[in-house]
């Protein structure tokens, strides 16, 4: 499936790092949410961006947007790196059945049983306001996300 900017985005329901079932509906609840796919936890260009996130977090969580971070690890993975990292934003388990929302937005690497470098700004009524996929070895930008947050926000 090949998503587009005003598409509605695929619902999800997955675990955090604490075992915390998270929905999409809850997070778009009454803020836009930034889902940030990334392929593995604890390698190179991941931990980068996840930094990044953590070290501007003002940018990335606010009354209007929070962000999520989602990927194909499993869940006790997940918190033994944010034990490692303090990233405080929720790292979700998309383990199993395995890759099944990066499958449904288009990220999920067949292959390499990962997800690509998929990043969507959804907005509360549930439609993706802003998109950009990179392949596994490419770090993201996120200049975009943040020039499509400032035209939301006015």
């Amino acid at each position: 499936m090949t998503l587009s900017v005003g598409d509605t985005a695929p619902a999800f329901s997955l675990s955090n790092q604490f075992g915390k079932v998270v929905t999409l509906e809850e997070l778009t609840a009454d803020r836009a949410v930034l889902l940030v796919f990334y392929p593995f936890a604890f390698s190179g260009i991941c931990s980068g961006e996840l930094q990044e996130i953590r070290d501007d977090l003002a940018r990335f969580q606010s009354e209007h947007v929070s962000t999520v971070a989602i990927s194909c690890d499993p869940m006790f993975t997940l918190r033994a790196w944010d034990d490692a990292e303090a990233f405080f934003f929720p790292l979700l388990s998309d383990f199993w059945p395995h890759g099944e929302v990066a499958r449904s937005y288009g990220v999920f690497d067949e292959r390499g049983g990962f997800a690509h470098r998929g990043t969507y700004l959804v907005v509360p009524d549930g439609t993706i306001a802003w998109m950009l996929v990179t392949e596994a070895g490419e770090r993201r930008d996120f200049s975009g996300f943040h020039a499509a947050l400032a035209d939301l926000i006015g």
